[in-house]
């Protein structure tokens, strides 16, 4: 069984979950109030823009997200109905699928990124110093990878 917290852990991972679920929920809100998109289909519009040919299989894609291949199969079905993304099969071996991104979905992320963007400075960036934004950048990056 692990140690319990301390009093010092459990204060930090506490303010952790709460300030990282109210910073998520801000976001998504916000954007979803601005543009209609939600966390979700904002974050595979820009997997998918920054991608070779602006595809990737579905469980490349799944895997960048950290999405369960149901989540991803939900989410890029749910894109497809909107005209963001479209799938086709794999050119290499045909079983697999690719998510590709759209004109329509192109545009939609055109449209978002820079209203997204203040909401990101004024919620999280600009309240930090470059310091603070180092520190976080080595703690978050050490706990991707573990």
């Amino acid at each position: 069984m692990a140690d319990p917290l301390t009093d010092s852990e459990q204060k930090v991972w506490r303010t952790f979950i709460e300030s990282s679920w109210a910073l998520h929920t801000h976001l998504e809100d916000d954007l979803r109030a601005k543009t209609g998109l939600s966390m979700n289909d904002f974050h595979v519009l820009v997997v998918l823009s920054e991608a070779p040919d602006r595809r990737l299989r579905m469980g490349e894609l799944a895997g960048r997200l950290v999405f369960s291949p149901s989540r991803i199969t939900y989410q890029i079905n749910s894109m497809v109905k909107r005209g963001m993304v479209r799938k086709q099969p794999c050119p290499e071996d045909g079983r697999g699928q690719e998510a590709v991104l759209t004109d329509e979905g192109m545009a939609a992320l055109e449209h978002a990124a820079p209203l997204h963007l203040i909401t990101v400075r004024d919620s999280f960036i600009d309240r930090l110093d470059p310091d603070e934004l180092d520190i976080i950048g080595r703690v978050f990056d050490k706990v991707r990878k573990a």
